[in-house]
């Protein structure tokens, strides 16, 4: 059954400035966000993170916004979705600070798989594996032996250790899900066109994104919180230090999930940043038998939707926030190029620390590759 308050959902998912994180605020606040359409600007700014200038943009938006009507029209392109509220969202992906207002899924498997209380576990590294293939063998072989074990495996549906984890577990007979940085009808990248056929098949896809919407950059390290968010736990196969499946290792310790890290050669570059969250207290994987053990003695989560902690911040996010309050004295917003030139981080780890505090509702990014601290 459809939430009375789906429509409104979908409406407060579209006022601009309006991120995830107020977004679950606001639900929480007020019970359900029919009621938060309806109430006062100034009760509104009771919610914290919703200061004056995003009061403005939501009364202006509600003057020209018809819930009903949008939600109506929108249902028409893309029927296969759950709002926050929906008993079938995914619990464990609901208890993250800032989960997906709207949760869109495809695949002939999904509401079959989804339905049952069956642990998930995540295989991700990197689209480069090494040439010798012994990530890509062992994201296989731990895919295949998870699902034996009756696991559900995800991952991101990219090149590399992403496929050989999907392909493992479909050739298992288990089941798989894929977590896309686009619509669920989209197929990214294309060379996975035959593994995209198998999971609609076999499995399922979730996204938080509509159908018709393409790869973008920007979208996939947001993709990535959501694979951690579904998972008991999130295995990383082979990741260099610029890479997407370290921004996932790091949501998945932000969230309460383990994190266990197959062991690369120190000469290979593609392993170091997986090797590095050992040190960060990731655990090692010993082989098959040993991880299945390992996750077997894991505690349950106890998914528990309206408590989520606040998310702290790490050093270099602080650095990034500071330098961002500091720069901006006298404007609005501070261009990515000069965060860059302030803080002693490298690019890439600016890029991604500048996209944790986004989702997290500390920054907000504006055009031209601007961002501003918000109000929170």
């Amino acid at each position: 059954m459809v939430p009375a308050d789906a429509a409104y959902w979908y409406s407060w998912s579209q006022v601009p400035g309006l991120g995830s994180v107020l977004l679950k605020r606001l639900w929480q606040h007020f019970g359900d966000l029919k009621t938060a359409w309806e109430a006062s600007v100034e009760t509104l700014g009771k919610v914290e993170g919703i200061g004056a200038k995003l009061q403005g943009a939501i009364a202006h938006y509600r003057q020209q916004c018809q819930p009903l009507a949008l939600y109506e029209h929108h249902c028409q392109q893309n029927p296969h979705h759950w709002v926050l509220s929906d008993p079938r969202y995914p619990p464990l992906l609901r208890e993250i600070p800032d989960p997906p207002p709207l949760l869109y899924y495809g695949g002939t498997r999904i509401l079959e798989i989804l339905s049952q209380p069956t642990p998930t576990v995540a295989i991700v590294g990197t689209r480069d594996p090494s040439e010798s293939e012994y990530a890509q063998r062992w994201a296989h072989k731990l895919g295949y032996a998870l699902a034996q074990a009756g696991f559900i495996v995800v991952s991101g549906m990219a090149a590399g250790i992403d496929g050989a984890a999907h392909r493992g577990s479909l050739e298992a007979g288990g089941a798989t899900l894929a977590v896309l940085a686009t619509g669920v009808d989209m197929i990214y990248p294309p060379e996975n066109r035959s593994l995209y056929y198998q999971i609609r098949e076999r499995g399922g896809f979730l996204s938080e994104y509509p159908r018709g919407v393409g790869a973008d950059r920007p979208q996939f390290p947001r993709r990535n919180r959501i694979i951690a968010g579904l998972c008991r736990a999130v295995i990383i196969a082979e990741a260099p230090y610029k890479s997407g499946a370290l921004i996932t290792a790091r949501y998945a310790a932000e969230y309460g999930r383990d994190v266990y890290v197959l062991p690369g050669h120190l000469d290979n570059h593609r392993a170091k940043g997986a090797l590095s969250l050992v040190n960060q207290g990731a655990q090692i994987i010993l082989g098959e038998e040993a991880l299945l053990e390992q996750l077997g003695h894991t505690p349950p989560l106890d998914p528990t939707p309206f408590s989520a902690p606040p998310p702290t911040l790490s050093p270099p996010q602080q650095q990034i926030l500071e330098a961002i309050q500091q720069l901006s004295q006298g404007s609005n917003s501070v261009a990515f190029d000069d965060i860059v030139q302030r803080v002693p981080l490298e690019t890439g780890v600016v890029m991604a620390e500048l996209m944790h505090l986004e989702l997290t509702g500390w920054v907000e990014q504006q055009p031209g590759n601007r961002y501003r601290k918000t109000s929170r």
